[in-house]
């Protein structure tokens, strides 16, 4: 006797029930695949971007806005920091590598990064064609930035104010694209690197109408010689200066904590659906064994054993499981890849590498699960199906 084929006549049954069950067992699933996808792609970009910088100086205020700002470019800077400060912290025998930043433009919401060469350097970036930047107004684009910007070697632009480029445009100070950098999948990838006097050049008129001095930095990237080093000059430059010091990864990890919360929220959502589908098809498939006495007792009858009928229901809800976990994951995956794919121009928070997780065996997992918890009740009820009962087609 084949207990496949019984298990598909039997889904036969009530095929609007079991199918919106699946459904909403794929949605909660889907929900879940989502937030691994999501977490784990948040996780390497931040590991990517952060990584070899160990402190990050720049002007008072929020640590964790300071590493948005400059690591990740995703937030406003704090402020500015005089260039005669920067330069100390560049000549600073603690350190091995800096590299400073001027923040404020970006075109078409992709950010202009004044800095040095040695940015390059934190990222394991290379050139894939032309030449690094030798002069101000030279520009060397990141390999997402020179893809979605449609610019080549030789090619022209202009920044507009404001880090997402939604400001007066500087149409008088136009860049040259010198040079196109190789993917790395971080940071870099999206932004457009020139000098730091390219940014004063541009911002130059500003500054004197404001009565400002140029030569001001929005921060300071640093990598330390030593893991001393790393404790001890955020306690220096913190008390001894008006500036402040702070490390990547103790802000990542105050960034993840203040997404916990809406993380479990998501996940209690998810868990509400999956609880809620698994319930619905365990009521679904006890009332169709009610329904399908008299065809168990014919099994019986035929020479079905109690044992194969608990297997044949079992079956069918490991099915309609399965069902709800390959939905599960194709709505996670076609999430993260709108979410991939129509993210904002520049945003390199939300420019993730959904790929797959090798935690996704989680989902058939817990689908699987769900399905065998479900047909406990009615598998029990399908093995002990009184034959004379089930032929005379009386009920409980």
């Amino acid at each position: 006797m084949n207990l496949l084929s019984l298990s598909l006549i039997g889904l036969r049954g009530s095929r609007l029930t079991h199918a919106l069950n699946s459904l909403l067992l794929g949605l909660g699933l889907g929900t879940v695949t989502l937030l691994l996808l999501v977490s784990g792609a948040i996780s390497d970009r931040v590991v990517r971007d952060a990584s070899g910088i160990d402190l990050v100086v720049g002007a008072k205020g929020s640590p964790l806005q300071l590493v948005l700002s400059t690591v990740f470019q995703a937030d406003i800077p704090t402020g500015n920091i005089p260039l005669a400060e920067a330069d100390t912290l560049l000549r600073n025998p603690m350190i091995d590598r800096a590299a400073p930043l001027a923040l404020g433009d970006a075109v078409k919401g992709y950010r202009i990064v004044g800095t040095t060469p040695d940015y390059l350097d934190f990222y394991g970036a290379k050139l894939a064609e032309g030449a690094i930047w030798r002069q101000p107004m030279d520009a060397v684009l990141g390999a997402t930035a020179a893809r979605r910007l449609n610019l080549n070697i030789g090619d022209s632009f202009v920044g507009a104010h404001g880090v997402a480029g939604n400001g007066e445009m500087h149409a008088a100070t136009p860049y040259h694209v010198t040079g196109i950098l190789g993917p790395t999948g971080s940071v870099i990838d999206r932004l457009v690197l020139t000098s730091v006097e390219s940014v004063w050049q541009v911002h130059e008129h500003h500054h004197h109408a404001e009565g400002a001095d140029t030569h001001e930095v929005t921060a300071v990237l640093l990598h330390a010689k030593t893991p001393l080093a790393i404790v001890t000059l955020p306690f220096q430059i913190n008390s001894q200066t008006n500036y402040q010091a702070a490390a990547p990864s103790m802000e990542a990890a105050r960034l993840f904590s203040t997404l916990g919360f809406g993380l479990n929220t998501v996940r209690a959502f998810a868990g509400i659906l999956i609880v809620s589908s698994g319930l619905g098809m365990l009521i679904a498939l006890t009332t169709r064994m009610r329904e399908r006495r008299r065809e168990l007792a014919m099994l019986r009858l035929l020479g079905a054993r109690p044992g194969q009928l608990f297997t044949m229901v079992v079956i069918e809800a490991l099915l309609l499981a399965a069902l709800g976990a390959i939905l599960g994951l194709s709505f996670g995956h076609a999430a993260a890849f709108a979410i991939e794919n129509w993210s904002p121009a520049g945003n390199t928070m939300t420019a993730m590498e959904m790929r797959v997780r090798a935690s996704e065996w989680l989902i058939p997992a817990l689908a699987l699960g769900v399905g065998l918890v479900a047909a406990i009740v009615p598998a029990l009820t399908a093995y002990r199906t009184d034959v004379a009962a089930g032929l005379a087609g009386s009920h409980d």
